[in-house]
């Protein structure tokens, strides 16, 4: 199973079309994942910063404060810049740029991380 975060509807499905062998599950909005994570265990999220709502980063610390959901590998896709920053104590695998990522990219973590 893969977590989508993303409200922005055209890119949720762009990612959702790049996973297309796998199961997926898109969310508009940290709040309505953090209540469907006790339910479905992702094997891996992409995860948006820019979120209505709760962000991004509060997501990532929300995950990190429980042993199970600190293991998931998480895929940040967002157009700020942040390919300097190590997240990795957060679980974060890779952090993808919206304006220069490719849909193969996407399919690449699908095939490695989902089950």
């Amino acid at each position: 199973m893969i977590f989508i975060i993303e409200d922005d509807k055209i890119m949720a499905e762009c990612i959702a079309r790049a996973c297309k062998d796998y199961e997926t599950k898109t969310f508009f909005n940290a709040i309505e994942a953090m209540a469907d994570i006790d339910r479905n265990m992702p094997d891996l999220i992409f995860l948006d910063i820019l979120l209505s709502g709760p962000d991004g980063f509060t997501f990532l610390n929300e995950l990190a404060s429980y042993s199970d959901t600190a293991k998931i590998p998480i895929i940040i896709i967002s157009s700020l810049n942040l390919e300097n920053q190590d997240l990795s104590e957060y679980g974060v695998v890779e952090i993808l740029n919206k304006d220069t990522m490719y849909p193969k990219e996407i399919t690449a973590y699908a095939e490695r991380f989902a089950h």
